[in-house]
């Protein structure tokens, strides 16, 4: 069987450090593309990573371009492209001016990787997921973004740190929009099997759910200029190994939904099967009277954020 290829759209922090996760773990070989004024910095970038391979003993291949053309043959493609918001710029500029770029890169990949599976990270990640999904054309099952996997790693990670238990020990879920709306599942949060109700009060429980949701801030609070990318890339290699590796994998996903949990027309943090065919199943989990009425919200505010595009 040929070696595997994805291709990363944007090779900035994120797309870098997907760019080495994925070399490092020889998941596939690696092209990591940027505009042509940055084509430097990407070739830079891709050269650094494939000198540590000796080091590390990898021997994915990795190439840094501008040229769409090195992206044929992808079996995934990843978008990180786009701009973040800036003093003065309002939600709906950030959102339009996003839109431009997925619809620049979605052409792209039309057109030299059109057998691909998306996963796309750019924000505001739900609604350029549906951007994504509408100007290319592709089934449904090959167009995803990413948010509750890294959502549900920072659930986890805030879980592990007040019980001081193993992280990996702790399973959760977290559905719904990428933001402040999001959904951390309760019902379904156990610690080693043994329910987090049962482990924490509910004052504590609420905390660890607002940091969750504030989770991206509280890290570009810290960094003062930038934002995260270590635990992001993390995520968007999950997400790819399991497409790839066939691994069928119940990931949370933002995916087009067709009646699902209620939803139409929306692209929204669901569970999902991960596997070679991209999203092969949405997982009608049931919820409470409580998630029901915050994923429903959540909902509302992502409707509210895609009235803002031009493609819908």
């Amino acid at each position: 069987m040929s070696k595997r290829k994805i291709a990363i759209i944007g090779a900035g922090h994120t797309g870098a450090t997907l760019a080495f996760i994925v070399a490092e773990r020889a998941l596939a070989d690696v092209v990591l593309l940027d505009q042509p004024h940055n084509e430097k910095p990407a070739k830079g970038k891709a050269l650094d990573i494939s000198e540590s391979g000796p080091i590390l003993n990898f021997n994915s291949k990795i190439k840094g371009t501008s040229d769409y053309q090195d992206i044929t043959g992808a079996d995934i493609v990843v978008i990180t492209a786009g701009a973040a918001r800036k003093p003065g710029m309002s939600r709906d500029d950030l959102i339009q001016i996003n839109e431009g770029v997925m619809a620049q890169v979605t052409d792209g990949i039309k057109t030299y990787a059109p057998d691909s599976t998306i996963i796309v990270l750019t924000n505001p990640v739900d609604a350029m997921t549906y951007a994504v999904y509408k100007l290319s054309g592709f089934p449904k099952n090959r167009v995803l973004g990413q948010s509750g996997v890294l959502d549900t790693a920072r659930y986890r990670t805030f879980v592990s740190e007040v019980l001081n238990v193993a992280q990996t020990d702790v399973t959760g879920l977290v559905l719904g929009g990428h933001g402040d709306t999001m959904v951390p599942l309760l019902s379904t949060t156990t610690v080693g099997g043994v329910p987090l109700t049962e482990l924490l009060e509910q004052e504590k429980i609420d905390a660890i759910i607002d940091r969750t949701r504030k989770g991206g801030a509280e890290i570009v609070g810290l960094l003062g200029n930038g934002s995260a990318y270590y635990a992001p890339a993390a995520a968007i290699y999950e997400m790819a190994a399991a497409i790839l590796k066939d691994e069928k994998r119940l990931l949370p996903s933002i995916t087009y939904l067709e009646g699902e949990y209620g939803f139409n027309d929306i692209c929204l943090g669901v569970p999902t099967i991960l596997g070679e065919n991209g999203v092969e199943q949405v997982v009608e989990t049931t919820l409470n009277d409580d998630e029901k009425a915050q994923l429903q919200a959540s909902a509302d505010a992502v409707e509210e954020v895609k009235k803002a595009l031009k493609n819908k």
